[in-house]
Order: structure tokens, then C-alpha cells, then sequence
């Protein structure tokens, strides 16, 4: 990892929950810090804390929006010049019971979770290159990108977000460029309730009281601090996945055993 004195961080869904963490791990090294999320309350108040550490600037993008993306991303080049450190971390987490899924669950599951990784790379990847000076790139997924639940909307996007990351490791090991994937267990974020404040449908099928499970569980994890500060550790150590509990190890090794025990053994001989 390059030293983070004077680096330049651009993070999305920065204001709150895990991209904040990471804000706060940056901020205390030296990193400079551009922070986008959709949320103009929160970007104000942490505007106002990570201003009391060191340079940051904020700014309003919804991560769907492709020409916003690149409106903003210039504007951070010319405040701070070249990003050197992508944090794609803006995310949702919707429900629905599969007998209810519709096209604009999709879209909203998919537009933020997928899309928003996808254009966080496609803006800021070719000037990372282009400037040839390196940089990392870590994406953020979960838990549920690496075993699945019945939340097939979550689950989707999740699992798409790992493939991505392992196989843009691969492509990009000629170029200087790291990439990880955050794959979380529960951490407070408040995410169930920053989901429904962007779409009060966004949870079908599930009661009251299954959600307010969903909350508790979340709230009996780590602190959004530690997360950020496992995912400078992680990145130190240039690891392709970046853990915050062992939470899913056992459903890991289970599914990965099925998988081998899936695959056909070679008969004897055979190349």
C-alpha cells in the first residue's frame, strides 16, 4: 500500500454507516477525502466532523447517475487532483417475497448495489490508469455475497459485487492497482432505515417484526469505526477479501463443500 499522507480517497454512501468508518481511518492518516452520498443532512454533519481532522469536501450524488458521477468526479481532480484510493460502498438492502417482486424492486436493488459499483469504477478506473501512479479500489458487498439467504434481491447484488472485485483483481495486476472486496457481517449502519427513507416500499413481504430481527441483529455487530479501521488493515495487507467477523465461516465452508462434492472426480488416467 502506497502511503496514505497526502493520498486522495473518493468514497460514495460516505456520510454514515461503513463509508464514514473509512472516512474516519483516512482522515486520522492523512488522506484526503472526497465524500459523496444522497443523503444532504448526513453529508453536512460529516462535512462538519472530518473538516475538524484534515481537507475533505462533500458532495450530493446519487451513485445511479452516470453524468453526475463524472460532473463530480472532475470536480474532485480539481480540488485535490488525481483520486488514488476508490471506495465503492453506497448500498441498499430491500426485501421482497419473491411472489411480490416486480421490475422496480429490480431496478432499485440493482441500480444502487451493482450499478453504482459499476459506474464508481468505469468513472475513476481509466484515470487511474491513465496516470499510471497506481491506486486501489475497494468494493463493498457482504456477508451475502459469499453465502446465500432467501433475500434473493440483496443476495443478487451481492454475490454480483465479489465476482466483480475477484476477477478486477486479476485484471489489474499489471497496472499497480489493488482491489479488495468488504464483505461484512452486522455492523450498525442504520442501513434498513436509510433503504426505507429512499423507498418506503423497498420492504415487502417481511412483518414488522422480522425487520426490527433484521435491526437488532445489524445493531449486535461491530462498530462502524472498527470496520474502518479493518478495512485499512486489510488494504495494508493487499488481502482480496476484507472480513469483519467470522459470522458466515461455517456457512462458507458448507457451501464450498458442496460445491467440490457437486464437481465430478476425474477417473483415474485422465489428464
Amino acid at each position: 500500500m502506497r502511503e496514505w499522507d497526502g493520498a486522495v480517497a473518493f468514497i460514495t454512501g460516505g456520510a454514515q454507516g461503513i463509508g464514514l468508518g473509512i472516512a474516519r481511518a483516512l482522515g486520522k492518516r492523512g488522506v484526503r477525502l472526497a465524500v459523496v452520498d444522497i443523503d444532504e443532512e448526513a453529508l453536512g454533519r460529516c462535512g462538519d466532523e472530518l473538516g475538524e481532522v484534515g481537507e475533505v469536501e462533500v458532495y450530493r450524488l446519487d451513485v445511479r447517475d452516470r453524468a453526475a458521477f463524472a460532473s463530480v468526479a472532475d470536480e474532485v481532480e480539481g480540488r485535490f487532483g488525481g483520486v488514488d484510493l476508490l471506495f465503492n460502498n453506497a448500498g441498499v438492502v430491500p426485501y421482497s417475497a419473491v411472489s411480490e417482486l416486480g421490475y422496480e424492486k429490480w431496478d432499485l436493488a440493482l441500480g444502487i448495489n451493482v450499478v453504482g459499483v459499476v459506474n464508481g469504477i468505469q468513472t475513476f478506473l481509466p484515470r487511474m490508469i491513465g496516470r499510471g501512479r497506481g491506486g486501489y479500489v475497494v468494493n463493498t458487498a457482504s456477508g451475502a455475497g459469499l453465502v446465500a439467504d432467501a433475500n434473493v434481491l440483496y443476495v443478487t447484488t451481492k454475490f454480483a459485487v465479489v465476482g466483480l472485485s475477484e476477477s478486477l483483481r486479476l485484471a489489474l495486476e499489471g497496472h499497480g492497482i489493488d482491489v479488495s472486496v468488504l464483505c461484512p457481517g452486522p455492523v450498525d449502519t442504520g442501513i434498513v432505515r436509510n433503504t426505507r427513507a429512499l423507498d418506503e416500499s423497498a420492504f415487502t413481504g417481511l412483518s414488522d417484526s422480522a425487520v426490527q430481527g433484521v435491526e437488532a441483529f445489524l445493531k449486535s455487530g461491530v462498530s462502524i469505526d472498527e470496520v474502518g479501521e479493518m478495512v485499512v488493515a486489510g488494504m495494508e495487507a493487499r488481502s482480496a477479501w476484507i472480513h469483519t467477523d467470522a459470522v458466515v465461516r461455517t456457512h462458507v465452508e458448507q457451501r464450498m463443500t458442496a460445491i467440490l462434492d457437486s464437481i465430478p472426480v476425474p477417473a483415474a488416467g485422465t489428464p
